[in-house]
């Protein structure tokens, strides 16, 4: 298999990003590169809000914290290269370089920020923490790797 030069990573926290949102989403059946998101549907974003398990999850400062030093302290540990993360309050940014797929690096990222929120009591045992999958970009070059580290560390505010 041919890896990319890196990979752009992204994902949402719990509840946050629900099907018929305004900002658009991406499901199962419309999951095709170069298709347009799903245009906004209040009727289907209101179903998901009332299917969630429990409240839209919010990342705390103390927990964007904890979140990032589980990414980094993994990434170190599996000996992926991290160009630049974000931790947002709602949502998760990562480049990073692998030897891997990416749907694997995301899983691996998520399983130990969630491990580490829990570890430090600022989630409990049963809480989801973060939607299913996300966004795995491949970048083939140094333009997009460049490109996609000034997009997650400058144009994120």
């Amino acid at each position: 298999m041919s890896f990319p030069h890196a990979y752009s990573l992204t994902w949402t926290t719990y509840g946050t990003r629900l099907h018929g949102d305004s900002r658009g989403t991406v499901d199962k059946n419309n999951n095709l590169y170069g298709r347009p998101v799903l245009a906004p549907d209040s009727a289907r974003r209101e179903v998901e809000r009332d299917e969630l398990l429990h409240d839209a999850v919010i990342l705390t400062p103390a927990d964007r914290r904890a979140v990032g030093e589980a990414i980094l302290e993994h990434a170190a540990f599996k000996g992926w290269l991290v160009h630049a993360t974000n931790v947002r309050t709602n949502h998760i940014h990562i480049v990073c370089t692998a030897k891997e797929p990416p749907e694997k690096i995301m899983n691996a990222f998520k399983a130990y920020a969630t491990r580490r929120l829990r570890a430090d009591g600022l989630a409990g045992a049963e809480a989801k923490i973060w939607t299913r999958h996300g966004s795995t970009r491949y970048l083939w070059d140094g333009v997009g790797l460049h490109e996609a580290v000034d997009y997650v560390t400058r144009l994120q505010d």
